[in-house]
């Protein structure tokens, strides 16, 4: 039974975060045209958005379906 740690669910959470806040700034920013404004909220969306994601993966790791061994 092969299990993710969680050292390998923190990245994967930062780098998806990364992106995900990328995609997220661009489009306030296009809406709002506001540098500052734009930042706040992405800010605060990246950092709900990264705890949910974590216990999200914690929750999936608990999960067998869809696992194989000896890949």
């Amino acid at each position: 039974m092969f299990y993710e740690t969680k050292a390998r669910s923190v990245v994967k959470t930062i780098l998806w975060r990364i992106i995900a806040t990328l995609i997220t700034w661009s489009v306030i920013y296009f809406y709002t045209g506001k540098l500052s404004e734009s930042i706040e909220i992405t800010v605060v969306a990246a950092l709900i958005g990264m705890t949910i994601y974590y216990i999200y993966e914690r929750v999936w790791n608990k999960i067998q379906w869809g696992k194989k061994e000896g890949l």
